[in-house]
C-alpha cells in the first residue's frame, strides 16, 4: 500500500459487503484500503478511534437549489454547503434553477462554478437546464461537465425556466440521448392541474387537492412512453404519489431506463399532521397521506424507487405566508436528511446499510460519481460519522442554511452526525465547520 496517513477505525462501519467492524487505510485522500478492525496502524499514519460511532460513506445529494447568484438571499454555496457538511453530505449537484442566471447554457455555468469556488465546503456538481428554446445548448452544456438536464413537465415557479410541452420534451430528451446524456425529470401534467381545484387559504386540504396524483401519474406515463421509444435514459424527480410506483416497476422489468428518487419529507412527514397555514410544509408534488407514505417506504425496500435525495429548495422567510397557494413551495431539510431517515427507516426495520445505499450509493450512481458513494479501495475518503442511538430535537437556531425556516422544527429525531469528513480531511465536527475544501466536479472529470 502507499503511505497511509490515516486510520478511521470502528465497529460499525459501511461497507458494500455489509457492516463490520474494521480500519480505513487513508492516502492521498484516497481510501486505499479496508482492513481488519485490529489492523495494526502502520509508523505513517496518525489513528482516528471513532468507537461505535457508525461510518457511512459521505452522502451524495443531487438535488440541491443553491440559488447563487441572482437569488442569494434564498440560499447560497457558503450557507448551504456548510449546512450539508454539518448532515454528513460530502457531496452535493445544485439545481439550474432558482439561481439567476439559470444554468441553461455555457456560459451561464461558468458564472455559477466562478461563484462556488471560493464558498464550497463540500464538493459541488451541476446539473444543466432544458428549456424549450435551448436544445442548441445542450451538448456543449454536456461537454463542459454537467451531470444531465432539468426540466420541467409544468409550471416550475420562475418565470426564466419554463417547463416542456411533450414535443418540447421528445425534442430535447432525442438530443440529450443522441450524446448518452440524462434527463431528469419534474413530473406533474399541467392538465391535471389546471383542472384541480384551486383555492387560496390557509386549509392543507385544499392545497393537497390542487396537486393530485394524477398529476404525477400521467406525467410519468408520458415520460415512459417517451423514454421507451426514444432509448433514452430518464430519472424522476422527488416522486410523490405511490401511484405510480407500479407502472414505474413495470418499465424497469420491461427494460426501459428509468429511475426514481423520493425525499425525506415525503418518507418522514404527512399530510394528516401539517397544521392549517404551516407553510413551511408546502412543497410541489406535495406531502400526502399516511397510507401513501407506507407505499413508498414499500417502493423503497423493492428497488422501484432508487435512492433519497432533499430536494432542498430554501426561500426567504417572507415568501412563507400563511397561504398554501401563494406562499413559496419548497421544504429545506439539507442538514436533517440523515438523521430524518434514519429515524423513520429504523422503526419500520431498515438499517444503515438500507440508509448508505439510499442516500450515498445510489445518487452517486445517478450522477455517475465513481468515486463517491462507498466505503471501499480506490474512493474518495469521505465519510458521515453517526452516532445511531443519541437523538436530538430540531432548533432551527442551529441550522446552517441561509433561512432557518424547516417543517422539522420540535421534531425528536434519531441519529447525530459527529463529524463528516471529505478526502480524509475532517470539514465538521460537533456542529463546528472548518474553512472550505471542496471541490467543483464536473462529470466525466
Amino acid at each position: 500500500m502507499p503511505d497511509i496517513q490515516l486510520i478511521l477505525r470502528s465497529t460499525q462501519v459501511i461497507t458494500p459487503g455489509g457492516s463490520r467492524p474494521a480500519s480505513i487505510a487513508v492516502s492521498g485522500g484516497s481510501i486505499a484500503a479496508v482492513l481488519p478492525y485490529d489492523a495494526e496502524v502502520p509508523s505513517t499514519a496518525r489513528l482516528e478511534d471513532v468507537g461505535d460511532h457508525a461510518v457511512l460513506p459521505g452522502l451524495v445529494d443531487t438535488h440541491v437549489h443553491v440559488n447563487d447568484p441572482g437569488r442569494t438571499e434564498w440560499e447560497g454555496f457558503w450557507t448551504a454547503t456548510r449546512a450539508a457538511a454539518a448532515g454528513g453530505i460530502t457531496t452535493i449537484v445544485d439545481m439550474p434553477l432558482n439561481s439567476l442566471p439559470p444554468t441553461t447554457t455555457v456560459e451561464n455555468l461558468r458564472v455559477k462554478q466562478e461563484v462556488a469556488r471560493t464558498k464550497a465546503h463540500v464538493d459541488v456538481g451541476f446539473w444543466g437546464g432544458a428549456l424549450p428554446d435551448n436544445v442548441k445548448d445542450l451538448r456543449p452544456l454536456h461537454d463542459a461537465g454537467v451531470f444531465g438536464f432539468k426540466c420541467f413537465l409544468s409550471p416550475s415557479g420562475v418565470d426564466e425556466f419554463p417547463e416542456l410541452d411533450q414535443q418540447q420534451l421528445a425534442n430535447s430528451l432525442g438530443e440529450i440521448t443522441d450524446f448518452g446524456g440524462l434527463l431528469i425529470v419534474h413530473a406533474e401534467d399541467p392538465h391535471h392541474l389546471t383542472a384541480a381545484p384551486q383555492r387560496n387559504g390557509r386549509k392543507y386540504a385544499d392545497f393537497l387537492a390542487s396537486r393530485p396524483r394524477d398529476a404525477e401519474n400521467t406525467a410519468i406515463e408520458n415520460l415512459i412512453a417517451q423514454a421507451r421509444r426514444l432509448g433514452a435514459r430518464v430519472h424522476v424527480l422527488h416522486l410523490s404519489s405511490s401511484d405510480a410506483l407500479p407502472l414505474i416497476a413495470a418499465a424497469k422489468r420491461e427494460g426501459v431506463r428509468v429511475t426514481v428518487e423520493s425525499c425525506p419529507h415525503f418518507l418522514t412527514l404527512t399530510a394528516e399532521e401539517v397544521p392549517d397555514g404551516a407553510t413551511e410544509f408546502k412543497c410541489c408534488p406535495p406531502i400526502r397521506e399516511a397510507a401513501n407514505q407506507d407505499t413508498l417506504w414499500a417502493g423503497l425496500a423493492d428497488g422501484t424507487i432508487d435512492c433519497i435525495v432533499s430536494d432542498h429548495s430554501p426561500c426567504t422567510t417572507d415568501l412563507k405566508t400563511p397561504d398554501f397557494a401563494t406562499a413559496w413551495g419548497g421544504i429545506s431539510s439539507l442538514q436533517l436528511g440523515l438523521p430524518a431517515i434514519w429515524t423513520e427507516a429504523r422503526r419500520r426495520g431498515h438499517t444503515l446499510d438500507d440508509v448508505a445505499r439510499w442516500m450515498s450509493t445510489a445518487p452517486a450512481e445517478l450522477a455517475g460519481l465513481t468515486r463517491k458513494g462507498a466505503i471501499e479501495a480506490g474512493r474518495d475518503a469521505d465519510f458521515a460519522i453517526l452516532d445511531p442511538e443519541a437523538t436530538f430535537t430540531v432548533d432551527p437556531a442551529e441550522l446552517f442554511h441561509r433561512n432557518q425556516v424547516t417543517a422539522y422544527a420540535g421534531k425528536t429525531l434519531h441519529g447525530v452526525v459527529a463529524s463528516t469528513w471529505l478526502r480524509g480531511r475532517r470539514i465538521a465536527d460537533h456542529g463546528v465547520i472548518g474553512e472550505p475544501s471542496g471541490q467543483l466536479l464536473r462529470h466525466g472529470g
